[in-house]
């Protein structure tokens, strides 16, 4: 399917859709299930509003779903995830991939309004059943990140938020993780930036998300997801990564180095980590899959990256 619209007739729609999503907001939930997400006034998380939505079509609900995210919520304490100075110009909708292209006035933002709006934005969209990921463009050029490298496509699991009250309390970062390649013989990277709560360290994040599993279609997941993080620390440039007995499963089919080198690739790439010591309740006096010592103290392997 390949839907392609010009956004400035929907204009024409806009008394129409104002009255519709404030007045369709407090259907229960159980008459669809679709939420469109709002920023709070702190501007530290989004939040959500139950929404019944007037059309049924793909295209009814992208155009619905696109303008209730650049209204108010009719409550003063929240925020529209899209801000009036920044304009929708087009968007491509084909086999499962949005592609959103704003003004240089998203630009403008400041980039933790930017992160809660992409997040508002990608969150809503994605409850459309035909749409599977969302790009940004601005102008002619992709989104990119702080390090000038293009966001890419996003759902719903490419944000991580976690509760909290001030603003001080939330950073934002870029990872760049390491999963299976689908023959399970390669680590692949995936680049996922997230905003977390400041009292949780970089390298916790980065296992979770690695026991979470892969967002990106080419990359397969490397460690069981039964795997339960027991607790991590760094000390002198060496990460300590202590998981319980489900990492020893054998949970997809890779080669038995994938999993390790998916947690010490991944890890080495934060700045003061270059090794990194696994650990299982506690023990090191193991052997995974029968021939790799844990008791070692493992750095990168750059040869198990796969060339792309």
């Amino acid at each position: 399917m390949r839907v392609n619209r010009w956004i400035g007739p929907m204009v024409l729609l806009l008394a129409i859709v104002l009255v519709g999503c404030a007045s369709r907001q407090e259907h229960p939930k159980e008459e669809t299930g679709y939420q469109i997400y709002y920023i709070n006034k702190e501007e530290t998380s989004v939040v959500t509003r139950t929404y019944q939505p007037e059309g049924n079509t793909t295209e009814e609900l992208l155009g619905e779903f696109l303008e209730c995210l650049r209204e108010s919520s009719g409550d003063p304490e929240e925020k529209p995830a899209i801000p009036d100075s920044v304009g929708l110009v087009d968007y491509t909708l084909e086999k499962g991939q949005l592609s959103l292209c704003f003004n240089l006035a998203y630009l403008d933002m400041n980039p933790l309004y930017e992160i809660l709006c992409r997040s508002a934005i990608v969150r809503t969209l994605c409850q459309i059943p035909e749409v599977e990921n969302v790009s940004f463009m601005v102008e002619d050029s992709p989104l990119m990140d702080s390090n000038e490298t293009p966001i890419g496509s996003l759902n719903e699991e490419s944000f991580v938020e976690n509760a909290g009250d001030e603003i001080n309390t939330y950073t934002m970062t870029t990872l760049q993780l390491y999963f299976a390649n689908e023959t399970g013989d390669r680590l692949v990277g995936e680049r996922v930036e997230v905003r977390y709560s400041s009292n949780m360290s970089v390298e916790k994040l980065v296992v979770e998300r690695l026991i979470k599993g892969p967002i990106t279609k080419d990359a397969y997941p490397a460690i069981p997801s039964e795997t339960k993080l027991v607790s991590i620390s760094t000390k002198d440039g060496i990460c300590y990564v202590n998981l319980d007995e489900g990492f020893l499963e054998q949970g997809y089919d890779v080669l038995e180095q994938i999993p390790v080198y998916s947690i010490v690739n991944s890890l080495t790439e934060i700045p003061g980590i270059s090794k990194v010591q696994i650990l299982i309740n506690g023990e090191t006096n193991l052997t995974y899959q029968e021939s790799i010592r844990l008791e070692t103290i493992f750095e990168r392997n750059l040869d198990l990256i796969e060339e792309t």
